[in-house]
């Protein structure tokens, strides 16, 4: 196997599939990708923090910060005080943010299923799921690491 192709095709494939979903769900509802993604991590997780969503989507906490705060200034999120813990707040969808992500979802999934589905049998992508979550696991640093 050359890892370098293999790298290659990987890294190609990502950035063509993102910038492709990016702009039909710019098209279809007014929303990037990364906005839905942030989004996403949101709506599944109970008092959402930034932290929680920086982890989630493997970036930094000051990105995290920035893209909720511009997704704030849209309307589509709220922050709120944490009750838990006073020095941070908790991040929360509004009512427009939750039809967003809903109505976006339904296109994300429309279109992986015609990118991913359409070319790949089932088994095949259930092998590549396992394939790609065992690299990510094997390859995310741990508290401590450098």
């Amino acid at each position: 196997m050359d890892l370098r192709r293999l790298f290659d095709d990987l890294v190609r494939f990502e950035t063509d599939l993102w910038n492709a979903m990016d702009a039909r769900v710019r098209q279809d509802c007014g929303l990037s990708l990364g906005s839905f993604d942030v989004m996403s991590v949101v709506a599944r997780t109970p008092a959402c923090r930034v932290n929680d969503i920086a982890a989630a989507l493997s970036i930094t906490v000051g990105g995290a910060s920035q893209a909720v705060d511009r997704i704030v200034a849209r309307g589509g999120l709220v922050r709120r005080p944490n009750p838990a813990d006073r020095r941070s707040s908790v991040v929360e969808l509004t009512p427009d943010g939750a039809e967003s992500v809903e109505r976006a979802g339904r296109v994300v999934d429309r279109e992986l299923r015609r990118r991913l589905r359409g070319p790949l049998p089932a088994a095949e992508l259930d092998r590549l799921g396992a394939a790609l979550a065992a690299l990510r696991a094997a390859n995310t640093p741990r508290t401590g690491d450098s």
